[in-house]
């Protein structure tokens, strides 16, 4: 039985080869996608949305994560090849460093192998911590949905020079205080493009183009089962005729060949 870690991420960019990854919140569906050779499951708060029917994040908390995590790490550990879980640290449970301590002592013990939050140089001295600490960070970049109030609504980030630079400086500054891998979410291709060239760590791109060193999406969103289909993604429950692993295989294997996210699933 083989296990993703990080250190296989890392070592997939260093050789220039693409990793895929998939939400899930059940032990069911982490199986599916685990068996299916999907490297890496997002124990997302997108759970709000999908599960729970809520319209953002903001309402999940951290005993939702903690039970969603606990079940896919179920599903995971019955796989015959066990993916790389990470797990969302839920809005407002990071404000502190010793706040997301706490918060990442849960998340990890429900089984979680990396934690993830959103925003910028404000959390170097988290980052800093848990990763003195022995804690795997994922970081969060471009549309942030737990800060979606204060965007004005879910939009592309990062179109002008000022707001792109700063994305670039916030991640080199993010890795150098330790984060291991890194989610730009809703930023344009060529912006994404030269943040995975400005760092070492492993870029996951989520409606950032194909040039990122992997891919994630909502599972619901690439099954086709959402009620709203985002510009960046592709329905492939469609394009396996409504098989759902071969769904999950054609989108593991599409991501790998780069041929997702193609140029009408990306931000110019």
């Amino acid at each position: 039985m083989s296990k993703t870690t990080i250190s296989h991420i890392e070592k997939l960019k260093a050789q220039d080869e693409k990793f895929s990854c998939l939400t899930a919140y059940d032990a069911t569906f982490a199986q599916v996608i685990s068996d299916a050779g999907v490297d890496v499951i997002l124990v997302g708060d997108s759970l709000g949305n999908v599960i729970q029917g809520q319209e953002t994040t903001v309402p999940v908390t951290l005993e939702d994560m903690e039970y969603h995590i606990a079940c896919v790490a179920n599903g995971v550990a019955a796989a015959e090849r066990q993916c790389l879980i990470i797990g969302d640290m839920p809005y407002m449970t990071y404000n502190t460093p010793e706040e997301a301590y706490a918060t990442a002592r849960s998340i990890m013990q429900a089984g979680a192998n990396m934690v993830k939050f959103e925003g910028g140089s404000w959390l170097l001295d988290t980052i800093r911590g848990l990763t003195e600490r022995g804690v795997a960070v994922c970081a969060h970049l471009g549309l942030t949905p737990q800060s979606v109030d204060a965007l004005g609504g879910f939009k592309v980030q990062g179109r002008d020079q000022k707001t792109a630079q700063t994305m670039i400086a916030d991640a080199k500054a993010l890795e150098q205080a330790g984060a291991r891998m890194l989610v730009l979410e809703c930023v344009p291709s060529e912006l994404a493009a030269q943040i995975t060239q400005a760092v070492s760590m492993p870029v996951m791109g989520i409606g950032a183009g194909v040039d990122v060193d992997g891919q994630v999406l909502v599972l619901h969103d690439m099954l086709g089962i959402s009620p709203f289909q985002a510009k960046f993604v592709r329905n492939f429950m469609a394009d396996a005729n409504g098989n759902i692993q071969a769904a999950v295989e054609l989108y593991h294997n599409e991501v790998k060949e780069m041929n997702f996210p193609a140029q009408e699933h990306s931000f110019e």
